[in-house]
């Protein structure tokens, strides 16, 4: 099975995608398999994240934001604004796919993750998500 989600990020951050993968991994009806995420963009990611406290993400955002900052005079792709090298950057240093496996018709994250969707740049954007369950 293939879908494709459609997310909206409002902002640059960690929004929590985890309730509708799951809702499409209830729909496949597959007891074992694997569920693989593939975000279609270059300025954003996907990550499995502390999902209880806030604050993990808000450092995770922060230490990112200094690790690849704004503004460097080297880079040559700044058409799109401030924020749009660096988001290549991240996306780069992340990840933009995911392998998760399915036990028991359920992903099986640990207690404490969350599915994630890392926006990049400030303003946000419609981003897709191709969700391929296989048993």
């Amino acid at each position: 099975m293939i879908k494709t989600l459609t997310v909206t990020t409002r902002r640059q951050g960690l929004q929590d995608i985890t309730t509708a993968v799951n809702r499409v991994v209830g729909e496949a009806d597959v007891r074992e398999g694997l569920c693989t995420l593939f975000l279609q963009h270059t300025s954003a990611s996907l990550t499995v994240q502390e999902n209880a406290d806030p604050s993990a993400r808000h450092d995770l955002e922060q230490w990112l934001n200094r690790l690849v900052p704004e503004h460097d005079p080297h880079y040559t792709h700044t058409f799109e604004g401030p924020d749009d090298m660096p988001s290549h950057i991240k996306a780069a240093l992340t990840a933009t796919s995911l392998g998760i496996p399915i036990t028991e018709g359920r992903l099986a994250l640990g207690t404490w993750q969350g599915i994630y969707v890392w926006e990049h740049r400030y303003s946000g954007d419609s981003r897709r998500l191709v969700i391929h369950i296989s048993a």
